[in-house]
């Protein structure tokens, strides 16, 4: 069986987690954290980088999560997340990059202030702040939730923004004082609320809400 390592708190986790609840493929969640407190080197024979998630597949271990999700896409293809149309799968995949790359990756510099405690110079807040803002008007540019974030039909585009996209939010609100996904003009409360009435996504969010809590208490 698949095995998945990870933890159900980290969002790229949650975006390979969703594909395989999506496709039914049964897999088995191994609790496999990282940062504080935990040994650095503990991953780094799986995963080069020591980062999560990467999954494990009888033909080894495989890290990164969109090449994760490409390589399930291809293995189990039905039912699809992809679009069979050349064009209309670059288009999800675009989506998928802008999300990841420069929407995600740019909001988690202000985690370690919004989430863990730590503190940013507000140089470097104005100029992610900055940064963010432009990224998010060029990925709702790209984004048509119409009513997924790709279409009329859900994609695994919407397993990276559902994901995601809720953190850019949170992250921006609490460290620049807006909502910099709102501001954009991106509905990104209303889009959870529809993901969410997926019972994979529901599955995804109970065990993100129960992972937080134990760290919690």
């Amino acid at each position: 069986m698949l095995k998945l390592y990870g933890f159900p708190l980290s969002n790229y986790y949650n975006k390979v987690k969703l594909v395989l609840l999506e496709k039914g493929i049964p897999f088995e969640e191994v609790h496999a954290p990282v940062g504080p407190g935990s040994d650095p080197e503990a991953h780094a024979d799986k995963s080069p980088l020591g980062k999560v998630p990467y999954i494990e597949t009888e033909q080894g271990f495989l890290c990164e999560s969109q090449v994760i999700v490409d390589y399930i896409e291809a293995r189990w293809p039905s039912p699809a997340l992809i679009p069979v149309d050349p064009w209309q799968a670059a288009k999800v995949r675009e989506l998928i990059t802008y999300c990841d790359l420069h929407v995600e990756l740019c909001a988690r510099q202000l985690y370690a202030q919004a989430f863990f405690g730590g503190t940013l110079s507000e140089k470097f807040v104005a100029r992610v702040k900055k940064d963010l803002a432009r990224n998010l008007v060029a990925f709702r540019e790209l984004a048509t939730f119409a009513p997924y974030a790709a279409g009329e039909t859900f994609t695994m585009a919407d397993c990276a923004v559902y994901t995601s996209l809720p953190l850019a939010a949170l992250a921006s609100k609490l460290v620049c004082g807006e909502d910099l996904v709102a501001a954009a003009g991106i509905d990104w409360k209303s889009y959870v609320k529809l993901v969410e009435q997926r019972p994979t996504a529901q599955k995804v969010a109970a065990d993100r809400k129960a992972d937080q809590l134990k760290r919690m208490g």
